[in-house]
This record gives structure tokens, sequence and C-alpha cells, in this order.
């Protein structure tokens, strides 16, 4: 009798317990990321930070598999930026999503060089700019003395670099310059930076005019001296120079968090080199990198999650965090106060540079080929046939230039014409 009267009890006590278990589980939020292991390792670290500062919900970083659906969060490189935002109908903005979960947010407080290509007509952001950089240099300070060179006196000017070039080049190194990220550095930026038009105003691309054919032959002469080692079309420079095999590098200011942490290569910086012959020049350059995007069709429980890790993201602490580990600009004016005070000058070197170079009208430039998959290949081809002195530098950006815009203004196939009836 008594075993009657306990076990309901007890079976009434077990399902509360675990009904209240349930309601306490927190919300999964799947962020995918194409990252490779170390910058993920870095993004994981600020998941883990949000994760623990609250209950309700948890995000969980997956890799990314092409082909797959969107996940509820997804952190987009500059290269396939392209295809999320001609597929931004299958995405919910995130300006809509914040202000549906009642959270606040002012998306105009973020810079606008940042706001580039991921804000609609009103200038509601479709998607957050979370980890952008902009190319600057870097030398080996110690390569730079031992070819003779002063390590505190960069070359500011690509005619400055070809001297320092030479030296390293006499000096023993068998990689004077390197780059990474061809299309990004050589034409987004080297056209932006000199004050020269990829596009035209109808949107046709016109990046073979005479500053970048010269900047392109420049090239192709430092690859024929050995000056110039090509190391692909990614990355693998970053890595070389990091290892202390090259003398110099163009590629994102992100990079410098990395260099200065490791200590492996006594690392400085300076501005992105430009040419002193064209009227104008230097100018500005392009902010670019990774954005997050939020996928439609999500329960309203899931975007109140998302809402509370962008207000996460948007604190000024954690994008100095950020910028600290990864070299990130920080997206917000007091984000960039804080940066400045909180973190040491070494720590900010790369990060100055990277302000000054982004000041102007010409950082607000929409069409970039690195930022248009199909495109961006095609120049780095391009370029390729050129330094490689297959193709003459005119000729590869005039191919480019044409092959590009059949990709960008392709017409749709005509509708064939109804025979003509025989008489």
């Amino acid at each position: 009798m008594l075993l009657r009267k306990f076990l309901p009890t007890t079976l009434a006590l077990a399902l509360a317990v675990s009904m209240s278990s349930l309601a306490a589980a927190p919300a999964e939020i799947l962020l995918s990321h194409q990252l490779d292991e170390e910058r993920a390792e870095r993004v994981e670290k600020v998941v883990e930070r949000f994760n623990g500062s609250q209950k309700e919900y948890e995000v969980k970083l997956v890799r990314r598999v092409q082909g797959e659906p969107a996940k509820d969060l997804n952190l987009v490189t500059r290269e396939e930026q392209g295809h999320f935002v001609a597929a931004k109908a299958t995405f919910k903005p995130i300006q809509q999503i914040m202000t549906e979960a009642g959270v606040p947010f002012d998306g105009s407080k973020i810079a606008p060089e940042l706001r580039v290509g991921l804000a609609d007509a009103k200038g509601n952001l479709v998607a957050l700019p979370i980890g952008l950089s902009t190319p600057i240099l870097f030398i080996n300070k110690s390569a730079f003395r031992k070819a003779g060179l002063d390590p505190e006196k960069p070359p500011r000017t690509w005619a400055e670099t070809q001297q320092a070039a030479d030296k390293l080049f006499d000096s023993g190194s068998t990689c004077p310059y390197t780059t990474s990220w061809p299309a990004w550095v050589h034409i987004d930026n080297l056209s932006a930076w000199n004050g020269v038009e990829v596009a035209d105003a109808k949107g046709r691309l016109v990046f073979n005019g005479l500053p970048q054919v010269k900047h392109t032959a420049l090239l192709t002469t430092w690859a024929k001296a050995r000056f110039f080692i090509y190391f692909g079309r990614r990355d693998e420079a970053d890595r070389r120079f990091a290892e202390g095999e090259c003398g110099m590098l163009t590629s994102s200011s992100s990079l410098f968090g990395a260099l200065h942490e490791s200590r492996r290569a006594d690392t400085g910086v300076s501005p992105l080199p430009y040419h002193d012959d064209v009227q104008g020049a230097p100018q500005q350059t392009l902010a670019g990198g990774s954005s997050l995007w939020a996928a439609a069709g999500r329960k309203p429980a899931e975007y109140k999650g998302i809402a509370q890790f962008v207000r996460f993201l948007m604190e000024p602490d954690l994008q100095v965090q950020l910028t600290a580990a990864s070299g990130f600009l920080p997206m917000t004016a007091a984000a960039r106060a804080a940066a400045g005070s909180k973190l040491l000058q070494a720590d900010v070197a790369g990060l100055n540079i990277a302000y000054r170079q982004l000041q102007g009208p010409a950082a607000l430039r929409t069409i970039r080929v690195s930022e248009i998959e199909k495109v961006r290949i095609i120049v780095e081809e391009e370029l390729e046939a050129a330094w490689s002195g297959k193709t003459p530098a005119k000729e590869a950006l005039d191919i480019a230039v044409q092959r590009g815009n059949l990709v960008m203004h392709a017409a749709p196939a005509a509708a064939k014409a109804p025979a003509s009836k025989k008489k």
C-alpha cells in the first residue's frame, strides 16, 4: 500500500525534474565558417565567451560544406561574399532581426567604409562586418638590417620598394618581396590607392588603364629578376613571411596580430606602397574581410539568440579582444577608441596605419573584383600569365577586363525567332 502511494509521487517528481531540465536547456544556434584551423580557434574563444556569459543560448561553430543549406549564422569570407549578396533574399537582414527582437542596435555607428556592400538602399545592415581589414606592407626588420636598410624607414612608394628589393636580393634574400590575395591587393586596392577606377559608372570593368598596366608590368620585371616571388592566390605568402623567408609582404592588416604574437620574424608595418608619378596618389584603400549573415526562416526564439550574439559582438571590449587576437578593424568609433587606449602601441601599429588608409570617398567603392568569385579567378589567371612572362601586361589586363565583363554582363540567351513561313 505504501509502495503504491510512493511510486506515483516519485514518478511525478522525476518527470518534473526532467521537464525542468528540458526547459533550462539553451537554444542551439549553429555558426558556419570556412576558416583555417588557427582562425577558427580564435573565433571559438569568442563563442565560448558568449556561451559563458548567459544560459539561454548556445552558439556552436561548425565547418561549412559547399552545397549545404545555410546555417543559423554564417561567417562569410571576402571571396564568398558575392554568392551571399546574390542570394540575400534567403537571409534575414541583421537590422530587422535586432528590431524585431527589441535589442538596441544602431548600424549607423559602424564606420561607413566597413558597411560597403552590406547595407540596403536605406542604409540598413543586411550583414555584420565583423572581421574586416585592409592591405598594408610588412617588412622583416632583420632582413632589412642585413641588407643595410633602415627598418624604421620602410619604403613608401613602389619605386622605393624596388630599391629595397634590390638590396635584399644582393644580401642573399631568396624572396625579397611577396604578396597574398593578388586581385584584392594588386587590382582593387592598387586602383583605389592610386585614384583610378576598376569600373565605370555603368558597372563595366576598366582596370586596364595606364597605372594598373604599369604596375602589373613592374611586378613582371621583378618576377624575372627574382625580386618578387609568387606563392599563389591565397595566403601561402603570409606563412612564408612569418617563417622569415621573405623580406617584404603585402597582405591583410589583420595579419599583424598573429605576426606580432608569434615573434618568429621581427616585423615592421608600413602603408601600402603607391606610385608617386600618379597624380593625386595616395588616396584610400578598401576594407574587406568577413561578414556575419543570418539565415531566413528561423523561429523567433532563435532570432532572439542571434540578436543577443550580435549585441555581444558590438560591445567595445569584445571588439578590442577581437582586434588583439585577430587584428580585425573595430566596427565603431567607441571600439576604436577603446582599442587605442587599452592595447599596447606595438599592438595597434598596423591598426593605426589601416585607419589612415581607409579615410576618404574612394573607400566606399562598391564594385570590387576580389568579391566576385568568377571575376576574381579570371583576374588572377591573367595576372599570373603576366607575372610569369607568358602574356604582356597590357594584353593580360585587356583580356581580364574583356572576360570579366562577359561574366558580369552576360545577356540571357536570346529566344529563338520563329521560323519564317515559306511562300
